[in-house]
C-alpha cells in the first residue's frame, strides 16, 4: 500500500532490464501508441526509458486528459477539475515520445499501418493500444449517446463529470439522486460505489434532506462490507434516516429503461424518479478495437497474458480497460501495471529476445468520506500453463477495523504518485 504506483515496476522489471537494453536494432525501431490514458501514456514512457533508440508516437485526440480516478472525489466537493487533468508536456520533453493529438481512423495490421482522421497515415513495427471503454447502448431502452449530454453516464470523466457536478449542485434539497450501476465487466469495479459516497458526503454537507438511491444490475459489489460499514458510520445507512439506499438486482436494481423527459428509470418491478440521473451502461471495448478486428464475441480484446499481444493480430499489443485481463480488474493502476509489462515485452520482441515472465500489481483506492479511505490490493503473475493469476496470500483488502483515516491519506497519495509515474 505505502509504496505508491511509483515504486512499482512488476516483477519483470529488475530482472530483465539489464539485458534488454544491450545490443539494439539495425534500424531505430517505430513503436505507435494509441490512446494517452493511464495504459497508453504510460507504455510510451517506459518504451522510451528502456530503449531511448525507439521511436515512440503516441496518438491521442485530447490534449489535455482528465482521470477517472478522482473524478468521483470533484463530485463530493474535495477536488476541482483542474486538479484530475493532465497535459502531455512531460512525456514529451523530458522522455521524447513524438505525440500526435488525432484519432485513429483505422488499422491495417498486415502492411502495419493506421490511418488518422487528418487523412495522414503512420508506420509501425509494434503497436500498442489502449482505447478504453464504449457503452452497450442497446442494453437500456431510451438511453443512448445523445441522451447522455443530458443525463450524464460521466464514466469518461471531462465534461460528463462536470455535467453532473453542475446537476446535483443545481439539485435542490430534498433530492433524490440515482445512480444506475452497470452489469460486470466494467470499468473501475469499486467506482459506482465510491461515487454513491462521495455524492452522499456533499449532500450531507449541503443538503442533507435529499436522498441517493443505487440501482445496481448485480446483487454483489467490489469491497462491499467496507462500503457497506462506511455508509453505516458515515451515512445512517441501515437506519430509516439513512442517505444512501441500495437496491441489488434480485430486488428490482436493474435499470432496463430510461424516461428522460421525467429523469425516471424503468426496472422489472417498476419505476424511480430522480431529480439528477446518473446512469452507467453496460460496457465493451472502444469503436476503435472493434474496427480494428481486435475484439472477440464479448466486445473485449483477448491478449496473450506474458505480453499483452493480441491473439487475433500479431504485431498489436493491446491493454487497459479494452483487453481481457482476468482476473486483473479494469483499473487505472491495472492498466499501468500492464502497460509496464507490455514495455517491456515490446522492446525485447523488438531485438527478437524472449519476453520473460511478468508479474502485476494492482491496488484500487476509494474514498468513503474525506478521511475515510478503503482499499482493495493483489498481486499476480503468470503460471507455467500461461494463465494469468492471482498469487495466493498476496494482497487483500483494508481490515474491517483499519485505521480509515490513514487509508485516506495513502488514497490521495496513491493518486498523486500514479499521475507523476504515467505523465511525470
Amino acid at each position: 500500500h505505502m509504496l505508491g504506483a511509483g515504486g512499482l515496476v512488476s516483477g519483470t522489471g529488475l530482472s530483465m532490464s539489464g539485458s534488454l537494453l544491450a545490443g539494439s536494432q539495425s534500424k531505430a525501431a517505430r513503436v505507435v501508441v494509441v490512446g494517452g490514458g493511464f495504459g497508453g501514456a504510460t507504455a510510451a514512457k517506459y518504451i522510451r526509458k528502456l530503449d531511448p533508440s525507439v521511436t515512440v508516437t503516441l496518438i491521442e485526440p485530447n490534449k489535455r486528459y482528465t482521470t477517472c480516478p478522482g473524478s468521483n472525489w470533484v463530485l463530493g466537493g474535495l477536488r476541482d477539475m483542474k486538479s484530475i487533468t493532465h497535459d502531455y508536456s512531460k512525456l514529451v520533453n523530458d522522455h521524447g515520445v513524438k505525440v500526435v493529438h488525432d484519432r485513429v481512423t483505422s488499422i491495417d495490421a498486415r502492411s502495419r499501418k493506421l490511418t488518422l482522421n487528418s487523412g495522414d497515415s503512420i508506420n509501425y513495427d509494434r503497436l500498442v493500444v489502449s482505447p478504453g471503454i464504449d457503452f452497450r447502448w442497446d442494453t437500456i431502452e431510451g438511453y443512448d449517446a445523445t441522451v447522455a449530454e443530458e443525463i450524464p453516464h460521466a464514466w469518461q470523466a471531462g465534461p460528463q463529470t462536470a455535467l453532473l457536478h453542475q446537476q446535483l449542485k443545481a439539485m435542490k434539497n430534498g433530492g433524490t439522486v440515482i445512480i444506475a450501476a452497470p452489469p460486470n465487466p466494467f470499468r473501475c469495479p469499486p467506482g459506482p460505489y465510491e461515487r454513491a459516497s462521495m455524492i452522499a458526503h456533499y449532500l450531507k454537507e449541503n443538503k442533507p434532506r435529499s436522498k441517493l438511491l443505487i440501482l445496481d444490475a448485480k446483487d454483489k459489489f467490489s469491497k462491499q462490507g467496507l462500503f457497506t460499514k462506511g455508509w453505516e458510520a458515515l451515512y445512517g445507512y441501515g437506519t430509516e434516516n439513512s442517505l444512501i439506499e441500495w437496491l441489488p438486482q434480485d430486488k428490482g436494481g436493474k435499470v432496463i429503461g430510461v424516461e428522460s423527459g421525467s429523469r425516471t428509470v424503468l426496472t422489472d418491478f417498476g419505476k424511480h424518479k430522480a431529480d439528477v440521473l446518473n446512469v452507467i451502461p453496460a460496457q465493451k471495448a472502444a469503436k476503435l478495437a472493434e474496427i480494428a478486428g481486435l475484439t472477440d464475441d464479448t466486445g473485449w480484446c483477448p491478449v496473450h497474458p506474458g505480453t499483452f499481444e493480441s491473439t487475433i493480430h500479431k504485431g498489436i499489443h493491446v491493454i487497459g480497460d479494452a483487453s481481457i485481463a482476468s482476473p486483473l480488474p479494469k483499473s487505472g493502476y491495472a492498466a499501468n501495471s500492464e502497460a509496464k509489462v507490455c514495455a517491456f515485452a515490446v522492446v525485447a520482441m523488438l531485438k527478437g529476445q524472449e519476453p520473460g515472465t511478468p508479474t502485476w500489481v494492482n491496488t484500487c483506492y476509494s474514498l468513503v468520506g474525506p478521511r475515510y479511505g478503503i482499499s482493495v490490493a493483489m498481486v499476480y503473475e503468470l503460471t507455467a500453463a500461461g494463465k494469468l493469476s492471482k498469487v495466493k496470500g498476496a494482497g487483500g483488502v483494508t481490515p474491517m477495523d483499519g485505521n480509515f483515516r490513514l487509508e485516506a491519506a495513502y488514497t490521495e497519495s496513491w493518486y498523486d504518485n500514479i499521475i507523476n509515474d504515467v505523465f511525470g
